[in-house]
């Protein structure tokens, strides 16, 4: 299995224990969408464990600094990125914005709160990365703006193909603090999952769609 960083597995370990990720590959969960998954990923959780968020932040600003160093704003997407990209605006003392999925039907009709200036450079704060699809909206809203998004960066990913083609198609890059290969490996080693469900769990990520049948 792939060796991962000391902060991925940090991550991973501390979604695991707090329950904001659980995996279940002999009982899969049932997505929205009708998906059956071995997983289920709710980061909202990390907001109520002082020390996890702590280190989620710490994590992203410590990525932000070394990876982007010219960003000028911190946006979270609406709404799970919100409080986190605030406690990271805070740490690199740098102006916060967020972006809501659409305009709002009222007022003045914004899709990005705070302020965002022509020419400026964004880092877009994210809890999950599932397909992709909301946080890249979230990116290319940036863009139309006439701002630059350097990057999303996201707590954790399921590492689809899927989403790692959308970002490579609009040219955005993508960092996380963990993913999915890094959770097995960290719940292989805490006892959370067994070595013959590894297999199972492999094979979800590379077609969810075909899992369960």
């Amino acid at each position: 299995m792939t060796t991962h960083t000391a902060t991925e597995a940090k991550i991973a370990a501390d979604l695991l224990n707090i329950g904001a990720v659980a995996l279940s590959p002999d009982e899969p969960f049932t997505w929205t969408s009708g998906i059956q998954s071995p997983i289920y990923c709710d980061n909202r959780l990390t907001m109520a464990y002082p020390e996890v968020r702590e280190r989620i932040a710490d994590a992203f600003a410590e990525l932000i600094r070394t990876q982007y160093p010219d960003a000028e704003v911190i946006a979270g997407t609406a709404t799970a990125g919100i409080p986190h990209a605030a406690w990271v605006a805070q740490k690199l003392n740098l102006p916060m914005a967020y972006i809501r999925d659409k305009a709002k039907g009222h007022g003045k009709q914004n899709q990005i709160e705070g302020l965002i200036k022509a020419g400026q450079k964004v880092v877009v704060i994210e809890d999950l990365i599932s397909t992709g699809g909301s946080s890249l909206k979230a990116a290319l809203a940036v863009r139309e703006a006439g701002a630059e998004p350097l990057a999303v960066l996201a707590i954790f990913s399921y590492q689809l193909d899927r989403a790692t083609s959308a970002f490579a198609e609009e040219n955005v890059p993508l960092a996380t603090l963990s993913n999915y290969t890094a959770l097995m490996q960290t719940a292989l080693e805490l006892g959370t999952i067994q070595e013959s469900q590894v297999e199972l769990l492999q094979s979800w990520r590379a077609d969810p769609s075909a899992f369960g049948r």
